[in-house]
């Protein structure tokens, strides 16, 4: 190697420049990425996680009867009452709720976060709901978590909502009947989808509340049209070209929409919930309020 190469290699002023240069732009990509993190951090706290979007689909399901034709059905999920998410929020909810004037009304589990006192403050707030054709409820794993499920389910009786807890209810409109089933939390109540469907005719219309949107593969077994879900919350922080990043126990095949489970092709809707858990973000992800207009 000739001497001014050797010079040009070994030379410290040159190393500690490329050295210094290296730290500075670091330093710049790690700042650019803070702060980037920081401004969706942001967004997703105090904007996104309370910018409630109605999504409006219409479904159709052959067996429907004919005078249920037409039918509005709203699904509400996932509040978390005291997690970020106060009793007096939930007027604004109940308020679009009646808006929309709907003839259905169905919620699909984990009223609260960790405790019960915010839910028995919003008991007169859900008793606002008002839908011709009821309104429905099934319990989520927080609402077990709390440890006063039983107050939860007589909560909802107060609201005037039916509880679906491994039964039906048939709704009746002239000569035709819609059955609204429901089950038990599939994580930490006892589910039994063959009690929940008992005294159903066969090739009747059948939609089906289940917190847990991952059950449906067994649902999809039996003659039920329509499977409706929460608990995903659609993975409450989705990213560009990823979609979610993480999603609960029971939530990681349905997370967000509509699907179509098992050989029968069983229509699943899961609703990304109005509240948040574990951290109070979205990302990309916004709250959800569902009004689904049934057809045949």
């Amino acid at each position: 190697m000739a001497t001014s190469e050797r010079k040009l290699v070994n030379d410290p002023k040159l190393v500690t420049v490329s050295r210094r240069t290296f730290l500075q732009r670091s330093m710049k990509w790690l700042g650019g990425l803070i702060g980037v993190g920081l401004a969706a951090g942001t967004y997703g706290y105090a904007w996104e996680r309370t910018w409630l979007q109605i999504e409006r689909m219409t479904l159709r399901l052959p067996r429907l009867p004919d005078a249920f034709s037409g039918c509005k059905l709203i699904q509400f999920s996932d509040a978390h009452l005291g997690h970020y998410f106060k009793p007096e929020q939930l007027q604004g909810i109940v308020d679009l709720i009646m808006r929309e004037q709907p003839d259905l009304i169905c919620f699909t589990g984990d009223i609260v976060d960790e405790e019960t006192r915010p839910f028995f403050a919003a008991i007169p707030i859900l008793a606002q709901l008002q839908a011709p054709m009821g309104k429905f409820a099934v319990l989520g794993n927080h609402d077990y978590r709390a440890g006063q499920q039983h107050g939860i389910r007589q909560g909802w009786i107060s609201a005037g909502f039916a509880v679906l807890d491994n039964r039906n209810v048939a709704i009746r409109q002239k000569t035709d009947t819609l059955y609204i089933a429901g089950i038990d939390d599939a994580l930490n109540g006892v589910p039994d989808l063959p009690k929940a469907l008992v005294g159903i005719p066969e090739e009747s219309s059948v939609i089906l509340l289940a917190h847990e949107p991952d059950v449906a593969d067994e649902a999809a077994l039996y003659p039920i049209d329509l499977q409706l879900s929460g608990h995903s919350h659609g993975g409450q922080v989705r990213l560009p070209f990823v979609g979610h990043v993480l999603t609960p126990k029971l939530a990681n095949k349905y997370v967000n929409g509509l699907y179509l489970a098992g050989e029968s092709n069983m229509q699943v809707y899961v609703n990304r919930g109005v509240g948040t858990t574990i951290l109070p973000v979205r990302f990309l992800c916004r709250p959800e309020l569902t009004v689904l207009t049934l057809h045949q």
